[in-house]
Parts: structure tokens; C-alpha cells; sequence
């Protein structure tokens, strides 16, 4: 079992920005890839931004250069950096790892931009 938990959600005006970490415990035998997931209200749960084979990273086009994925290898533990920040971003986010094939999920992190 792989067990991730999350931090760094909030609430923030628009243009902040946020920092969210999550670190993955257990039965990490090999990290096959990363990443950070969202949900809104109503809406289904889309990717944000992934690494994938160690070092290649995925984005969706409309985060793309506000947001950045990164990792620590060495504490098993990813980051998104999220930039000018939009209303639009509100959601919860969640971060995902595949571990030798399974997916594993974190308990979600709320981020909320307003004024």
C-alpha cells in the first residue's frame, strides 16, 4: 500500500499564489509517475500537471507557465508551484502517483482564489 498525503491548499486572492507538496509513504517500490489532479463543483476531475518517466512533465494548456510540477527523489515527495492564480483554478486538488501500475490518490487539498 502507498499511502500520499497533501499539503499547502488555501484560500488566496487572485494573481497569489500557492504551493502544494505531497508526500508519498509505504510501498513505494517505483514511482512510474506523479502528478496533480483537480476538481470543481459540477465538474469532473481533469489532470493539471504530471511527470511521467523520472523527468518529462504534462500539462494542461490553460496552466500552462502559471503553474510547475517539481519532485525530491530523494524524499519521495512532488510540489506544484501555482502562480498568478485564477479564479478559475478553485478546486480541489489532488495528487496521484502509479506505483508499478496502481494508482494511488490523495485525501484532496482545497485551493480557493477570490477576492
Amino acid at each position: 500500500q502507498v499511502q500520499l498525503v497533501e499539503s499547502g491548499g488555501g484560500l488566496v486572492q487572485p494573481g497569489g499564489s500557492l504551493r502544494l507538496s505531497c508526500a508519498a509513504s509505504g510501498s513505494v517500490f517505483r514511482l512510474d509517475a506523479m502528478g496533480w489532479y483537480r476538481q470543481a463543483p459540477g465538474n469532473q476531475r481533469e489532470l493539471v500537471a504530471k511527470i511521467i518517466s523520472g523527468s518529462s512533465t504534462a500539462y494542461r494548456n490553460s496552466v500552462k507557465g502559471r503553474f510547475t510540477i517539481s519532485r525530491d527523489n530523494a524524499k519521495n515527495t512532488w510540489f506544484l508551484q501555482m502562480n498568478s492564480l485564477k479564479p478559475e483554478d478553485t478546486a480541489v486538488y489532488y495528487c496521484n502517483a502509479r506505483v508499478v501500475g496502481l494508482d494511488y490518490w490523495g485525501q484532496g487539498t482545497q485551493v480557493t482564489v477570490s477576492s
